[in-house]
């Protein structure tokens, strides 16, 4: 990447809202500006799992600051994502269209693996090179990531449902410290982080590393109070446990480097601390400075593996865990290309975006039949909803969503989609899925020399399959199967056409 390149990161936290800008010099990375602010949208979820007003007025608020910060950067030089909260949250659309207007970029929700993905790469690139293997610990408001990894690559990846502003709300919400409600906590975090037991074993890592978050805050009090600087070890969580229980109450708490925006969740960040501490068989654990922000900026900066690679090996696993025809699902991908590749050419379009939208195109092919082993009648809504509720790599949740309803658009009606059919982008990629489905009914290479894809000059709305006449005549069934699906179409706003010479 050139010098000088100016890149930001911004991490929609439980807790805080943060943004990271930097310039790259050198192949390096250097911060040149950090924003953070204690926005509280984990605390902001209402029983139905709702933002409420007031949370999603605080987020919009942060990110006009961040956006007026942001303004003059380019698309590629931004990337912003949410965590648990936002995926949590059942209004986060209406969160989420007016939170990318204001920041001026396009926020994406991530999954708990990705976001353990990112935060893996993030640790990975801060620390000195080694074949150490790692446990890597990120203990946020409403989730908690581990990972083992060794050197750059993360091998074991998991998110759990617990965090410091979830358990300080449930465990202390009146912000009274005791000993039994310490107990308590801590009994339910490793509750939900029981099943770590077995797969994060000791033997399977040689150092323990923490993220950001919980662990940096108690982190940065036991050093103030001249505990080692740099880590955390047992002894320091056992005596910042009796100085909270002392204190008895949040408000009443005075020690030095516990800054304002903790106060109220120390207690629930620390009984998950220490819960993981017990679990994992943790003595000590190393702080550093790299997390998901740092992540994402390496993705950026293209030092991180390539994101397109990492959604290219996350197709193959669902392929294969699923038992797909792949043979098949590539065929599909090859002809929906061709096509798309066709439609273009008489748009004579140049938008970069083009070649982003063939590649999804292709996973969408490649996984239209992920649902077969469970109904063959009904398969694509099993797909769509496998994809829906799959932790991909390199993914955000509105991308895998984007890709479920391809897979469930790609036969049937399509009135059932949960779509904008005034997305002209979506449409192309949902008409050239669908015609080449069809056009590898017979589950072989189809002839397509004589079939041209287009869109019509009289109208933006309407598409045409030209063909010869003897290509209508030696393939008669394919011929029928695009008529038909050109009475499909006659409810939508879209027009397809089937003219043969």
């Amino acid at each position: 990447m050139q010098d000088g390149t100016r890149l930001a990161a911004v991490d929609l936290g439980s807790n805080s809202f943060r943004l990271e800008i930097g310039r790259i010099e050198h192949d390096q990375f250097y911060r040149t500006e950090y924003l953070k602010e204690a926005v509280r949208q984990g605390s902001g979820l209402d029983d139905e799992r709702k933002l409420t007003p007031a949370a999603m007025q605080r987020g919009w608020d942060c990110l006009a600051r961040f956006g007026e910060r942001l303004a003059g950067f380019d698309n590629a030089e931004v990337s912003a994502v949410a965590t648990q909260t936002l995926r949590e949250a059942r209004n986060r659309d209406e969160f989420l269209h007016k939170a990318s207007a204001v920041l001026g970029f396009p926020i994406d929700v991530i999954s708990g693996r990705e976001e353990a993905r990112l935060i893996y790469q993030g640790v990975a690139h801060s620390l000195p090179p080694s074949d150490e293997r790692r446990l890597v610990v990120d203990i946020g408001g409403r989730s908690t990531e581990l990972i083992l990894g060794k050197g750059w690559k993360p091998k074991l990846m998991e998110s759990y449902r617990v965090g410091s502003i979830a358990w300080s709300a449930k465990y202390f919400a009146d912000n009274q410290f005791t000993r039994h409600a310490f107990q308590m906590a801590e009994i339910a975090a490793k509750a939900v982080l029981d099943e770590a037991l077995n797969a994060y074993r000791r033997d399977d890592w040689d150092v323990a590393y923490g993220s950001a978050g919980t662990v940096g805050a108690v982190g940065d009090i036991l050093a103030a109070a001249g505990w080692p600087t740099g880590s955390v070890n047992r002894e320091g969580l056992d005596w910042l446990q009796d100085k909270l229980i002392s204190a008895k109450s949040a408000d009443r708490v005075r020690l030095i480097g516990l800054k304002d925006d903790r106060r109220a969740i120390i207690g629930g960040g620390l009984s998950v601390l220490r819960a993981v501490f017990d679990l994992l068989q943790i003595d000590q654990m190393h702080l550093t400075t790299g997390g998901l922000r740092h992540g994402l900026l390496f993705n950026l900066m293209g030092s991180a593996p390539d994101q397109s690679d990492v959604r290219a090996k996350s197709v193959q696993r669902l392929v294969s865990k699923f038992g797909t025809d792949a043979v098949q699902g590539l065929r599909v991908a090859k002809v929906a290309l061709e096509l798309f590749a066709q439609l273009h050419s008489t748009l004579k379009s140049t938008n970069p975006k083009d070649e982003r939208q063939a590649r999804k195109l292709a996973w969408a092919a490649q996984l239209h039949e992920i649902g077969s082993r469970i109904s063959h009648s009904d398969y694509h809504k099993h797909g769509a909803y496998i994809l829906d509720n799959s932790d991909a790599l390199g993914f955000s949740l509105p991308e895998l969503h984007r890709l479920s309803q391809l897979v469930l658009g790609h036969r049937g009606k399509l009135r059932k989609l949960e779509v904008d059919f005034d997305d002209a982008e979506f449409i192309a990629q949902l008409l050239t899925l669908r015609l080449a489905v069809i056009l590898c009914h017979a589950r072989r290479d189809p002839e397509l020399s004589g079939l041209q894809l287009m869109c019509s000059a009289d109208h933006d709305k309407t598409f045409v399959i030209a063909c010869r006449s003897a290509w209508a005549q030696s393939y008669p069934q394919s011929a029928h199967l695009l008529r038909e699906e050109v009475l499909a179409w006659q409810k939508t706003p879209w027009t397809l056409a089937f003219s043969p010479d």
